[in-house]
């Protein structure tokens, strides 16, 4: 990250205090399934992946990371539920804090976004509703058991256990994955969400277990380190709301109850995973209503990036494929260099431990 008076002039690589966090620059890395965790365990190879990606007062999110059994949706994605995979998640996260980078451990539960063969026992996954996945000809998906009121305050412990276990490995924080249709975004969104309980009807019900969630872990752990991922606007896995910006606010607004260090939303146009769409809704109700980090994602360019924190939309931009591809993307960024092209077929490659996962090539190394 040489050239400061370049780093000036840039606003991606100006400096950032995130509370106890000193941040030379602005460019996040995304949270990204990888899919190469076998039996659940980080290997390895991830300490190469991640470190490749870290620089100095950078800051990492790990890919979706489970906080239980019940919580799984993919085979061979990480999990930190047992002794084995905090013992695991030690080696990847030091090697990432020996490049001087911030680390964060992504927590996740995928709800309905499952099949009951990742389940334990065989059972069918759970979820705020027993509504199927419509669009599933291929039978991924197992129809959810709707989760009973009494069941709900253990898997808020499991999202605490599993924030305690990520400090325990070494992480910095951890980011509670509210977002893209897995478990708490299906309590959260009404085409999702049709319980008759404390936790659902209503915007506050709906936002009820977020909100516990988000409160056990900050207990467990401390607010500085806390951060939320949110997509009001996005219609991932079947789960929309009718009033994404009520519910992005709401929530924003929820957060500074807890002193939540971050906030990572997901812009609007990025309503399903691949496309961008044109649209005319904006994430600044929610910059304006939340009073710690804000964090934006979702289609970012260097241009566009460097303009959102230029025009104070943003503190912090996460980029998630040109980060996969391009591992020294900070300094591709400072110089303006030209980017490697991501090869989606590799994304989710588990058998591969190499091949579009540590092989993407360094300015240095490009002939």
């Amino acid at each position: 990250m040489e050239n400061s008076a370049t780093n000036q002039t840039i606003p991606l690589l100006t400096p950032f205090s995130m509370r106890n966090f000193n941040l030379s620059h602005r460019i996040v890395m995304a949270p990204m399934a990888r899919m190469r965790s076998y039996g659940n365990v980080p290997q390895r190879h991830a300490a190469l992946y991640y470190s490749q990606r870290a620089t100095p007062g950078g800051l990492l999110i790990s890919e979706a990371t489970g906080v239980s059994e019940t919580a799984m949706a993919y085979h061979d994605m990480p999990g930190i539920w047992t002794k084995e995979q905090i013992e695991a998640w030690k080696p990847i996260v030091d090697a990432v804090h020996s490049n001087g980078a911030v680390f964060f451990c992504q927590l996740w539960h995928a709800g309905r976004v499952s099949h009951r063969d990742n389940q334990p026992n065989g059972e069918a996954p759970i979820s705020s509703t027993d509504k199927p996945l419509t669009e599933d000809s291929s039978n991924e998906y197992t129809p959810p058991r709707r989760l009973r009121t009494e069941e709900i305050p253990n898997v808020v412990n499991d999202f605490r256990i599993a924030a305690r276990n990520a400090i325990e490995a070494g992480f910095d924080g951890v980011e509670i994955h509210g977002a893209h249709g897995y478990l708490i975004d299906q309590f959260m969104k009404d085409t999702v969400n049709d319980r008759t309980d404390a936790y659902g009807g209503s915007l506050e019900n709906r936002c009820r277990f977020a909100l516990e969630v988000v409160e056990a872990v900050t207990k467990e752990i401390g607010s500085d380190r806390v951060g939320v991922r949110l997509s009001p606007f996005a219609n991932y896995m079947e789960s929309g709301d009718t009033e994404p910006q009520k519910l992005g606010v709401y929530m924003a607004k929820s957060l500074n109850r807890f002193e939540t260090l971050y906030c990572h939303m997901v812009e609007p146009r990025m309503k399903t995973a691949r496309e961008v769409f044109e649209c005319t809704e904006s994430l600044t109700p929610m910059r304006k209503a939340f009073e710690g980090t804000f964090i934006v994602a979702g289609g970012y360019t260097r241009e566009d990036g460097n303009k959102a924190v230029a025009e104070g939309r943003t503190d912090l931009v996460a980029y998630g494929r040109l980060f996969l591809a391009n591992p020294d993307l900070p300094r591709r960024f400072q110089l303006d260099a030209p980017l490697n092209m991501y090869d989606r077929t590799s994304f989710y490659t588990s058998s591969d431990p190499v091949v579009g996962y540590t092989d993407y090539p360094f300015l240095e190394t490009e002939s």
